[in-house]
């Protein structure tokens, strides 16, 4: 089995950002946390955990048409059991994001209802939008606004676009605080940080790429081996080291350099990018 690799990354704004969060948690009623569906713990921020604390809160599944609908179900469960509602949804389509208004007066049930014994009938619901870079928050604002492109968040596929804290009116007496994505200081799992990886949560730049390839195939031929064989035309096992999936993934693809050497650094780019675009089929790689 290869290492897992250690990754940390933690941008000065990140600290900035994490001050600012703290800040404005006074102005909303909710926190929406959105989560990778594919990576439902690793995706999940302790630090924006500890922050939000006492705050009501809703985890949101996004991704949640990459992922596999048999564990996405589970999860969902799972936090029925901590106490916290969860609800999938896919931001770039639109499934499921209209459960988001239902589900935020769920959890704030007692609370509208105060608000309307004072008279306070209609007031908007602000709802903080939180999650880690790249976890696709601007994506589903932007499926929630209603108006023209102007108003619209920054979506970029690559982590760390939205740098400052924006306001959205949405729906029918919503309003949403976007926020930029933050990771944490440290990863004290590396398995954790590598998820966020796989995903694509972390700059691709500080990492090598080979070996977060590896680790991966070793993964999915543990969880999903069917998957790489009908994508690769490759035999996967639990047992097959990753460097060699990978070898034979760029042998089967012609990726051959002088000396019919397999380039492995593009094959390992290819099965990173065809994991995140999907094209392997829909994959959890956490378990609750």
């Amino acid at each position: 089995m290869s290492e897992a690799q250690s990754v940390q990354w933690f941008p000065g704004h990140m600290a900035k950002t994490r001050r600012k969060i703290t800040e404005d948690l006074k102005l909303v009623d909710i926190a929406a946390e959105i989560l990778d569906a594919r990576i439902p713990a690793s995706s999940a921020n302790p630090v924006l955990r500890d922050i939000v604390k006492r705050k009501p809160r809703l985890v949101l599944l996004n991704k949640s048409d990459m992922a596999d609908p048999a564990q996405t179900a589970r999860w969902i469960s799972w936090y029925g059991e901590q106490g916290l509602k969860a609800v999938p949804i896919e931001s770039k389509t639109g499934k499921g994001v209209s459960a988001f208004y239902g589900a935020v007066r769920e959890v704030l049930q007692e609370q509208i209802k105060q608000w309307e014994s004072k008279g306070m009938v209609g007031r908007p619901i602000r709802v903080m939008v939180l999650g880690v870079p790249n976890v696709g928050k601007s994506s589903f604002i932007n499926r929630m606004i209603k108006g023209g492109a102007a108003g619209k968040a920054q979506v970029q596929d690559r982590p760390g676009v939205t740098r400052q804290n924006r306001w959205f009116t949405v729906g029918k007496g919503f309003e949403l605080l976007d926020t930029p994505g933050v990771l944490w200081p440290k990863f004290e799992d590396p398995i954790v940080g590598e998820h966020l990886a796989f995903t694509g949560a972390v700059k691709d730049e500080i990492l090598d790429a080979e070996g977060l390839a590896c680790r991966l195939l070793e993964l999915l031929s543990q969880l999903y081996p069917q998957s790489i064989q009908t994508r690769y035309k490759v035999e996967a096992s639990p047992e097959t080291p990753g460097y060699e999936l990978l070898e034979a993934i760029g042998r089967k693809r012609g990726m051959l350099i002088s000396g019919g050497e397999v380039n492995t650094e593009r094959a390992a780019i290819t099965v990173l990018d065809e994991y995140r675009g999907g094209k392997l089929g829909r994959m959890t790689l956490e378990r609750p």
